[in-house]
């Protein structure tokens, strides 16, 4: 399959590498030149942390076979777009809007939304039912799940061709309806927002709580280690958009709050619940 990744941030570098060792044809379209750099190094990371599990792998090769595209440069002709765009609706609804008058009305308009509403990404667009959420889980390469979020009017042949796109790349894929959180987000955010307001009150302290999921639930990762894999800053924007939408029991706490406003994001800034 010919696909496009549009941002080449940590999601979209992780979905380029994933498609591109399985064999897919990768374009990846940044804003400039130099955010394609950070992307291409991104890229090359990953490839080379894969390659120490698969001896077999070969980074350079697959690196060379992704061609890298600026914002203002000419559009590959694709099969699939996948936006992974930083979380603000109205950003992601002009970018849509650009990659259908962009494409072919067959290819497929992904959207690597984490919480964000794919019918409303989709309805101010002329071909709807082409609009998908292919929700990818961070780090990409290693992790095996992703979520497809179907829109009301995302047609069946969209849903079939992502899933099918989803198994090539050895992941394992669920189908949800478009609703606030998806099912992962608003899973996962119930849990972290609760270990959060924990820490708040004194409860426990963060190690102890992410040790209590990891060993007495068998979670591979505790919720607030996660919570600065993710970056509070995005759990935070996924909170406000849940609180919105779904009430109370998502409001954000005062801690995460906090943090956030203080520029301590988790592990990209070296310090969030935990230190990294």
């Amino acid at each position: 399959m010919n696909i496009l990744v549009v941002g080449g941030g940590t999601m979209g570098a992780g979905i380029a590498t994933t498609a591109a060792v399985h064999g897919h044809t990768v374009h990846v379209r940044d804003a400039s030149a130099e955010a394609l750099d950070a992307a291409r190094a991104r890229v090359d990371d990953s490839l080379t942390r894969l390659a120490r599990r698969n001896e077999a792998l070969d980074p350079t090769t697959i690196i060379g076979s992704i061609s890298w595209v600026t914002t203002d440069g000419p559009s590959p002709s694709v099969d699939l777009v996948i936006e992974a765009i930083p979380e603000d609706l109205d950003l992601k609804i002009a970018c849509f809007g650009d990659l259908e008058s962009a494409n072919d009305p067959s290819t497929i308009l992904a959207s690597n939304t984490s919480s964000l509403p794919i019918g409303r990404i989709a309805e101010p667009l002329t071909h709807p039912s082409r609009v998908i959420g292919l929700h990818f889980f961070n780090p990409v390469p290693v992790s095996s799940l992703v979520e497809i979020v179907t829109g009301t009017a995302t047609d069946t042949a969209t849903v079939d061709t992502c899933l099918e796109f989803v198994r090539s790349i050895d992941k394992t894929p669920i189908v949800v309806q478009d609703s606030p959180g998806f099912a992962s987000s608003r899973l996962g955010l119930a849990l972290g927002l609760e270990a959060v307001r924990m820490v708040e009150a004194g409860v426990a302290s963060a190690a102890d709580i992410d040790t209590a999921m990891e060993l007495g639930y068998k979670h591979p990762m505790g919720p607030l280690r996660l919570t600065d894999l993710v970056g509070l800053d995005v759990r935070l924007a996924i909170a406000e958009h849940l609180h919105a939408e779904l009430g109370d029991r998502f409001e954000p706490p005062q801690l995460l709050r906090d943090l956030v406003e203080d520029g301590h994001l988790g592990k990209k800034t070296g310090r969030g619940f935990h230190t990294w």
